[in-house]
């Protein structure tokens, strides 16, 4: 299989919510494509979906300084930043995305509750 069906094939699995076969598979996307933001995405959401918040949002941070303009990766921060209280920094991201896309319907909702 290539990066993205190996990418796809993870995304299956994160979908069926079968977290510890999709870590694996997101890691052997990372063995051919160590910088694949995508799969770097998943895995700091899975964390996420395992208990691991303060992993995850320290994965999520990370990804989102070194791509800043990746928009889901962003909305994601804020979402997490937000369910765990942490408003202040959930508004900020949220806020970033609405200057660089206005029309960015999850982060227009979500600005709201700021």
């Amino acid at each position: 299989m290539n990066v993205e069906e190996l990418y796809e094939r993870a995304l299956s699995l994160r979908h069926e919510g079968r977290y510890p076969e999709a870590q694996a598979a997101f890691q052997e996307v990372l063995g051919k494509a160590p910088f694949h933001t995508k799969s770097r995405w998943q895995l700091a959401l899975i964390q996420g979906f395992l208990g691991d918040f303060e992993g995850s949002l320290e994965a999520l941070r990370t990804l989102a300084f070194e791509e800043p303009d990746d928009l889901d990766v962003r909305y994601d921060l804020g979402m997490t930043y937000m369910m765990l209280a942490m408003n202040e920094e959930a508004c900020a991201e949220f806020s970033a995305i609405l200057a660089v896309d206005p029309n960015h319907e999850n982060a227009r909702r979500q600005i709201v509750y700021c």
